[in-house]
C-alpha cells in the first residue's frame, strides 16, 4: 500500500472515531435528566418563557432532527452556544487552548530532560544501585495517580512550606507545627513554588525578555508551571525511562556495539552517539502518541492546581451541566488526539515503509 493510500485510510478511521465520540456524547446528553430549557434560564422562569426557549433552540424537535442539526453545525465549525454564559462554544474552547498546550509541552520537556539520561544510566549500569533506583522511580511514576501526586506536592509546598499562592505568600516556613522564619527574602524567593493559578504565559515572559531584557517574568512563569508540569509529566517520565532502558539494553547486546568497542572507540561515544540514536525512533513515536494523552490527562492536573486550561473549563461545564460546552471540549480533545496520532503514523510510515503495509 502506498503512503498516500495509507494516510487516506488513517484519516477515514480518524473521522469514524470522531463521529463515534460525537454520537456517544449526544446520546448521553439526550438521556441525561433535566430539561435543557430550564438549565438555560434563571431559577423561577415562567413556563411560557421555558416553552419559548425550547422552540427557539429546537429542543421541541425529534431527537434525530436535533442530532443531524448538531452534526451539520460541527461540519461547518459551529459548536453551538454555552447554556450558562450564552457565548460561542468554539470561542470558549479556543481561549483556553494556550494554557493547556503550554502545560502539556512543559510536561513533555520535563519527561525528556529527566527520563532519557535516567534510562541511559540505568541501562549502562545494570544491577547496580543506580539501576535499581531508576527502576523503582519508574514503577512509582507509573503507579502514582496524577491527582494524588498533585495533592502531595501542594501539601509539601503549599501547606508544610506555607506558600499557598504568590500573592498570599508568607514569610515563614511551617514544619511539623513549628513556624520557622525565612532567613532572607532571597531564600524565600528560591523555594517559592506557587501551588495554584497560572502566572504570565510563556509568550508574555518571552516578550518581556525581548522588549525590556527583564528575566523576572520568565522566572515567575517557571515557578507557576513547575509543580503542574511535574505532576502531569511524572507518568510520562517513568514510561520514557523504561523505554529508554529496554531499548538501550537491546542495542548494547548487538554485534555492532562489540565491533565498535573492539575498534577502540570511547564508551561514552558508543553509548550516546550510536546506541542512543538507534534507541530514539520508538521513543519519538511514543512521545508523539502520548501528547494526545497529556491533553486528556491535563483535566485532573488543571483541576488540582486551578490551572485555567481546557480541563478546568470542562470540570466547570460538568458542574453546571453545560452540555454544549462539555461536548465542544471533549470533541476538541478527541480531534487533537486523532490528529496527533495520524501525524505520528505519517512520520513513522515515511521512515519505515513496512508500517504502511501492515
Amino acid at each position: 500500500m502506498s503512503l498516500g493510500k495509507f494516510l487516506v485510510r488513517r484519516i477515514l478511521q480518524g473521522v469514524f472515531v470522531i463521529w463515534g465520540v460525537v454520537t456517544i456524547l449526544f446520546g448521553l446528553r439526550a438521556v441525561s435528566p433535566g430539561d435543557p430549557a430550564n438549565l438555560m434560564l434563571a431559577e423561577g422562569a415562567t413556563q411560557d418563557l421555558v416553552e419559548q426557549v425550547r422552540r427557539e433552540e429546537g429542543l421541541d424537535e425529534p431527537i434525530y432532527v436535533q442530532y443531524f442539526d448538531y452534526l451539520q453545525g460541527l461540519v461547518v465549525g459551529d459548536f453551538g452556544y454555552s447554556w450558562q454564559s450564552n457565548r460561542e462554544v468554539e470561542a470558549m474552547v479556543i481561549e483556553r487552548i494556550p494554557a493547556t498546550v503550554e502545560l502539556a509541552v512543559a510536561a513533555t520537556i520535563v519527561a525528556i530532560v529527566i527520563a532519557i539520561p535516567l534510562g541511559v544510566i540505568s541501562a549502562t549500569r545494570r544491577n547496580q544501585p543506580s539501576d535499581y533506583g531508576a527502576t523503582l522511580f519508574s514503577l512509582l511514576g507509573i503507579s502514582t495517580p496524577n491527582f494524588w501526586l498533585g495533592l502531595m506536592l501542594i501539601l509539601v509546598f503549599g501547606v508544610w512550606f506555607g506558600i499557598p499562592y504568590p500573592t498570599f505568600g508568607t514569610s515563614a516556613i511551617g514544619i511539623l507545627g513549628v513556624t520557622i522564619p525565612y532567613p532572607s527574602s532571597i531564600w524565600y524567593g528560591m523555594i517559592e513554588f506557587p501551588t495554584g493559578r497560572r502566572g504570565p504565559s510563556f509568550a508574555d515572559a518571552a516578550l518581556a525578555i525581548v522588549s525590556s531584557g527583564s528575566l523576572s517574568e520568565m522566572g515567575t512563569w517557571l515557578k507557576h508551571i513547575t509543580l503542574p508540569a511535574l505532576t502531569l509529566g511524572t507518568y510520562f517520565t517513568a514510561l520514557i525511562t523504561r523505554l529508554t532502558r529496554s531499548g538501550m539494553v537491546d542495542e548494547l547486546g548487538k554485534p555492532y556495539v562489540t565491533a565498535t568497542e573492539a575498534k577502540g572507540l570511547p564508551l561514552v561515544l558508543i553509548r550516546y552517539k550510536h546506541v542512543l540514536r538507534n534507541t530514539m525512533i520508538p521513543i519519538i513515536t511514543v512521545l508523539g502518541l502520548q501528547m494526545g494523552t497529556l491533553l486528556g490527562g491535563a483535566v485532573i492536573t488543571e483541576t488540582v492546581f486551578n490551572w485555567p486550561g481546557l480541563g478546568l473549563r470542562l470540570i466547570d461545564a460538568i458542574d453546571m451541566r453545560d452540555w454544549p460546552l462539555m461536548q465542544g471540549i471533549v470533541v476538541f480533545i478527541a480531534l487533537a488526539f486523532v490528529t496527533i496520532n495520524i501525524l505520528v503514523d505519517a512520520v513513522y510510515a515515511s521512515l519505515d515503509p513496512q508500517v504502511s503495509e501492515e
